[in-house]
């Protein structure tokens, strides 16, 4: 086993935010580790002497400037570096999802993001949908769709975010199918009685597809290989996996089937739009004709 493998959750933790320190902001000191896990001094030279028995080729002290430093040759053991979740941090500390302490920055770097419209969901609402599909039970509740308010009885099963919105998924047994329902849409909701349905008959949830992602075959070379790197494409493509029942958003979210839309607007497209909203429509015809199956 692995050194690193042998040590308790609360040292491991302290020998990642080391590593963190190294690879993101280039120097540590004995007193970051202290004030981040307020811990003793002493405490903290024995974690800096055991990180250095472990993984001495990635730390070395810079008498100078009386700080550690990270080698050149550096390869973090116990930290997983990700670039992505390092900006997801910054983010969810500008929202206030994330406490200060959370983020590991002796001084934050200049940061903002554009504006954006938070959607607030009701902490009881949320429980008792949750309550509902550890339970399989019915919830009774009051939906406003875009037409009209009304009372509906729903069963959920699963939670889902669209990039912009969390729904719920659920049998909506008035309509005998599986449907989204946008949380913030429910002011009311009560429990209600057990459900009859069975989630695996959700084929459009079930069913997970590969969306062939290329830039838009309108845009010039240079623009092309622009957006290769944005999306990070291989060989001038990228597949990315999803639910069929979030196909249909991610395709209206990046309006990829707006094909009016300018070139230099849309960036991509979908090569396989045709046989995604194929699969979309042989997938609801699916589950009807389970549901029909089930109450013969």
């Amino acid at each position: 086993m692995a050194a690193e493998e042998k040590l308790n959750w609360t040292q491991n933790r302290r020998f990642e935010f080391i590593e963190w320190k190294l690879f993101w902001e280039g120097s540590l000191n004995r007193s970051d580790v202290e004030d981040t896990f307020e811990i003793s001094t002493p405490q903290a030279s024995v974690d800096l002497r055991r990180y250095r028995e472990i993984a001495g080729d990635n730390i070395e002290y810079d008498a100078t400037g009386r700080a550690f430093r990270p080698t050149p040759i550096m390869k973090p053991s116990f930290l997983k570096v990700s670039a992505d979740r390092l900006l997801l941090q910054l983010r969810a500390l500008l929202t206030g999802a994330l406490p200060r302490p959370e983020v590991w920055f002796r001084d934050l770097p200049s940061v903002d993001m554009a504006p954006d419209i938070a959607r607030h969901v009701d902490p009881d609402c949320l429980r008792r949908i949750l309550d509902a599909i550890r339970t399989k039970q019915r919830v009774e509740v009051r939906y406003q769709s875009l037409t009209n308010s009304r009372n509906r009885t729903i069963a959920p099963h699963a939670l889902a975010f669209d990039g912009y919105r969390w729904h719920v998924r659920a049998w909506a047994c008035d309509r005998d199918d599986f449907r989204d329902f946008v949380l913030t849409r429910i002011d009311q909701i009560q429990p209600g009685p057990p459900a009859d349905f069975d989630a695996a008959d959700d084929v459009e949830w079930n069913t997970v597809v590969a969306l062939d992602l290329r830039p838009h075959p309108g845009l010039t070379d240079e623009q092309s290989q622009a957006i290769q790197r944005d999306y990070n494409m291989t060989d001038g493509k990228r597949s990315i996996e999803v639910r069929l029942s979030m196909a249909y958003y991610f395709i209206m979210r990046m309006n990829l089937d707006l094909a009016e839309l300018p070139p230099a607007r849309v960036q991509i497209c979908l090569y396989n739009l045709a046989d995604i909203q194929t699969a979309i429509g042989e997938a609801k015809v699916e589950t009807k004709r389970r549901i029909l199956e089930r109450k013969a």
